[in-house]
């Protein structure tokens, strides 16, 4: 089968890759980029594990073709880091213990990011409302509520 080269950015740095047409983003991140902060868990897209950030909106990348990403901005969690700091999301979760056994940890941080990246000060119910997406089977969510209010405050 013939590949597409498809162009885009990966946490600020532009890559080429030649992809199959049916290449999850999923899997050029982990394989071809070696970005493995982006887990794979269902691969359906129920659970949010996956989750990046595309063009500034979470998105499932289990979901998401490759070729369909041409120009586009991702951010995975590597990508959040300024230096060695890290992100104050990022930050909040170590704080509040919100990462268990850390599986989802990498999609709930960016769907949190993006969150407040659209409302800085999100009400507790918002907050609920845009971390529903994101299954975790360790922490029963509070903690991760209490790290995304948090990180408004920074």
């Amino acid at each position: 089968m013939e590949k597409i080269q498809v162009r885009f950015t990966v946490n600020k740095e532009e890559v080429l890759l030649n992809v199959k047409p049916y290449e999850t983003l999923l899997e050029s991140l982990r394989e071809r980029l070696h970005l493995t902060g982006t887990k794979e868990a269902c691969g359906l897209g129920a659970c949010g594990s996956c989750t990046v950030l595309l063009d500034g909106q979470p998105v499932r990348s289990c979901l998401v073709l490759t070729p369909e990403v041409e120009g586009a901005e991702i951010t995975t969690i590597e990508g959040l880091k300024q230096g060695e700091k890290l992100d104050p999301v990022q930050e909040a979760f170590m704080a509040h213990g919100a990462v268990q056994c850390g599986f989802c940890t990498p999609g709930m941080v960016l769907t949190a990011k993006s969150l407040l990246n659209r409302s800085p000060k999100p009400t507790e119910e918002e907050v609920l409302k845009a971390m529903s997406s994101n299954i975790c089977r360790c922490t029963g969510y509070t903690k991760i509520i209490e790290a995304v209010l948090t990180a408004t405050e920074t």
